[in-house]
C-alpha cells in the first residue's frame, strides 16, 4: 500500500511551473478528488488514474479506459485511505466516462454540480488529486461550448494539461464542478477538453443494460436501475446473459434493495433450484416461504409457488423430489389461489398440473374454465382437446369440435401459427375415419407451411389419401417422401405398399427390392416383396422371399406360404 501511495505522489498531476493558488473553497473541495487503482482477475494492477465524488452516498465518476477489463478497483482518498469500488452505475466508451459507487469516507467531500454551464471566456479551475494540504492547481478559460445532448455540454478549454490530469474535476469560481477533464490531443497542445458534469450525473443503468458491451467489458459488478420496474426488466434481461453465480449476486442485490418485491424471491428460488442439491433447494424453499409472507396478493403468491413446483417436477426426470415439491403440493397451492380469486390463468395452471398427473378429465374441466374466459386462445382449446382425447370414453367428435375452435382463432389464408392445429385436427379426423376431411386439413397445413414440410408429412398424407381412394395423390406423396429421405427404409416399404394397392406390381417390386437391400433383416419387406412377385407370376422367387420373412419371425408370411405353396 505504501508503494502505491509513493507512486501516486511521484506523479502529482500538474506541472510545478503551471501550479497556481486556487480559491479558498479548494481546501475543502480537494478532499472529493481521489486516485483509483484497478486490478485484473489475477489481482495485478491494471491501471491508475483519477476520479471524484459527486454526492455524499459514494457516487463517483472517472474515465472508462481506467476500468476497461478490471475485475476490481479501489480508490485512495486525499487522506490516504483505501476504499473499495462497490459497483458500476453507468459507462460510455464514446466519451470515455464511467459512474460508479464506492465507499464514502466520512471526512471526504462531494463536489456540487454546477446548475448552469460556464460561458465562453469564463475562468475555470482544474482541481488535481493531491495528498498535500496546499490547494494548488491550474486555471484556464472556456474557449468553446458544444451541446451533446439535452442540457449536456462538451468544453474546449484554453489550458495546457497532461495525461495525469485526466478525470480530474473542472470547477467554476463558485467552487462547483462543471465538468471532468479528458485526454487532450497531445502533450504540447494549448487546448484541453472536458465533458460536462450533467452528462456524467445522467449516466445510468437501464433495463437493457444487461446487454451493454461497454458495461460488460468491466468485470466489477453492476448496480441496478434506480426505478423498480426498470430493475425488474433488467433482472429478466440479465437472466439470459449472466452466468449463474453472477446472476445470483444480482438477485441478492435486488432483494436487498426491494425486499417487498416478490419477484426477487421467486427468481432467486428458481436460481437456487438449478444447483440441484439439497442445500440450495433448502434455500429455495426459504425464499418461497418469504415470498408468501411479503406478498400483498396471497393468491398470486400461491400461484407462483405452484408454478415453481410444477416446473421443478416437469424437469425432474422422475427423480425423487425434494421435500414436498410434488404435483400434489403444486395442486394444493393452485387450489388455495383459486379459493381467493378464480383467475383464468390459475385454472390454466391447474389444468397443466392435472394433465401432468394424468388426470385428464379433471384437466379438461380446468381448461374448459379457461376457454370460457377472455384468456381463451387456440392453445387453450388445443389443451382441452388433448385432455378430452385422453379421457376415458372420449368422443372423438367432441375432440374435433375443440380443435375446430382452435383453428377458428385464425383467419384464412392460414399462416404458420395455425399449422399445428390443422395438423392435429387432420390426425384426429383420420383416427375417426374421416379420411377425406383429414386430407383437406393436411392440404391446409401444407399451404400454411408454404410447402416447407417433411418426408414424414408426405407419408402420413399418402396414407390418408389411400384410405379415401385418392390413389394418384397417394403415389405422388409417397414418391415425394422417398425423394426427401431416400435412406429411410420405411418410405420404400410404404411406396411398395401403395403401388401394390393400385396394382402397379412392377413398381411395387422395385421399391420393395430396394427396401430389402437397405435392410436385409426386415421381415415385412420380404413378405410384401414375396407377395408382389407371386402376383407378378414369379412364384419361385416369391415363395423364397415369403420363407425369408417367416424365418425372420413374420407370422403373416406363414399364412401366405400355406396359401401359395
Amino acid at each position: 500500500m505504501k508503494k502505491i501511495i509513493a507512486i501516486l505522489l511521484c506523479i502529482t498531476p500538474f506541472s510545478t511551473l503551471l501550479a497556481q493558488e486556487l480559491p479558498k473553497w479548494a481546501d475543502k473541495a480537494r478532499k472529493a478528488v481521489f486516485s483509483i487503482v484497478t486490478y485484473t482477475k489475477d489481482n495485478q494492477i491494471l491501471n491508475t488514474g483519477n476520479g471524484f465524488y459527486i454526492d455524499e452516498t459514494g457516487t463517483a465518476v472517472s474515465d472508462y479506459s481506467l476500468f476497461k477489463g478490471a475485475e476490481r478497483a479501489v480508490i485512495i482518498t486525499a487522506d490516504g485511505k483505501e476504499l473499495p469500488v462497490k459497483y458500476m452505475m453507468g459507462a460510455n466508451d464514446m466519451y470515455d466516462v464511467v459512474k460508479f459507487k464506492a465507499d464514502f469516507d466520512k471526512k471526504a467531500e462531494a463536489l456540487q454540480p454546477a446548475p448552469t454551464a460556464p460561458a465562453i471566456g469564463q475562468t475555470v479551475y482544474l482541481l488535481p488529486y493531491s495528498t498535500q494540504k496546499e490547494s494548488k492547481g491550474q486555471t484556464g478559460t472556456v474557449a468553446k461550448v458544444d451541446t451533446i445532448g439535452t442540457q449536456t455540454y462538451y468544453y474546449t478549454l484554453a489550458m495546457q494539461t497532461t495525461e495525469k490530469t485526466v478525470s480530474c474535476p473542472i470547477m467554476n469560481e463558485a467552487g462547483q464542478v462543471v465538468g471532468m477533464m479528458q485526454k487532450n490531443s497531445g502533450p504540447e497542445s494549448k487546448e484541453s477538453y472536458a465533458i460536462g458534469i450533467r452528462y456524467l450525473t445522467d449516466l445510468n443503468i437501464s433495463a437493457l443494460s444487461a446487454n451493454d458491451m461497454t458495461l460488460n467489458s468491466i468485470g466489477i459488478k453492476k448496480g441496478l436501475p434506480e426505478d423498480e420496474s426498470q430493475a425488474l426488466v433488467y433482472l429478466y434481461m440479465a437472466s439470459s446473459v449472466y452466468e449463474r453465480d453472477r446472476y445470483l449476486e444480482l438477485l441478492n442485490d435486488f432483494i436487498t434493495t426491494y425486499p417487498k418485491n416478490t419477484e426477487g424471491y421467486l427468481r432467486r428460488a428458481t436460481c437456487y433450484s438449478t444447483f440441484g442439491d439439497e442445500s440450495h433447494n433448502a434455500l429455495a424453499a426459504q425464499d418461497l416461504n418469504t415470498l408468501l409472507d411479503v406478498a400483498e396478493k396471497k393468491d398470486d403468491a400461491h400461484y407462483n409457488i405452484a408454478k415453481f413446483i410444477y416446473s421443478y417436477q416437469m424437469n425432474s426426470e422422475n427423480k425423487q423430489p425434494y421435500a414436498d415439491w410434488t404435483f400434489e403440493r403444486a395442486l394444493d397451492e393452485i387450489s388455495q389461489a383459486l379459493e381467493t380469486a378464480a383467475e383464468p390463468i390459475y385454472y390454466q395452471l391447474q389444468g397443466d398440473i392435472y394433465f401432468a398427473m394424468q388426470k385428464y378429465a379433471e384437466a379438461y374441466t380446468a381448461y374448459e374454465a379457461v376457454n370460457k374466459s377472455n384468456l381463451a386462445s387456440a392453445a387453450t382449446f388445443y389443451a382441452a382437446a388433448k385432455a378430452k382425447e385422453l379421457s376415458e370414453g372420449a368422443d372423438r367428435k367432441e375432440v374435433i369440435a375443440l380443435l375446430d375452435s382452435a383453428v377458428a382463432r385464425y383467419a384464412k389464408p392460414y399462416g404458420k401459427d395455425a399449422a399445428p392445429y390443422l395438423y392435429e385436427r387432420a390426425r384426429v379426423k383420420a383416427d375417426n375415419e374421416d379420411f377425406r376431411g383429414a386430407v383437406n386439413d393436411y392440404n391446409e397445413f401444407y399451404d400454411a407451411m408454404l410447402g416447407q414440410t417433411s418426408a414424414e408429412f408426405y407419408l402420413i398424407r399418402s396414407q390418408a389419401e389411400l384410405k379415401c381412394r385418392m390413389y394418384q395423390q397417394a403415389i405422388n406423396d409417397i414418391n415425394k417422401a422417398v425423394e426427401l429421405d431416400p435412406n429411410d427404409v420405411t418410405y420404400w416399404i410404404e411406396k411398395g405398399s401403395v403401388h401394390l394397392r393400385v396394382n402397379q406390381v412392377d413398381e411395387a417390386i422395385k421399391a420393395l427390392t430396394r427396401a430389402v437391400e437397405m435392410d436385409p433383416e426386415n421381415a415385412p419387406a420380404y413378405r410384401m416383396l414375396g407377395y408382389s412377385q407371386i402376383q407378378n407370376k414369379e412364384k419361385e422367387k416369391g415363395i423364397a422371399n415369403l420363407q425369408k420373412a417367416k424365418d425372420l419371425g413374420d407370422e403373416v408370411a406363414d399364412g401366405l406360404l400355406e396359401k401359395y405353396k
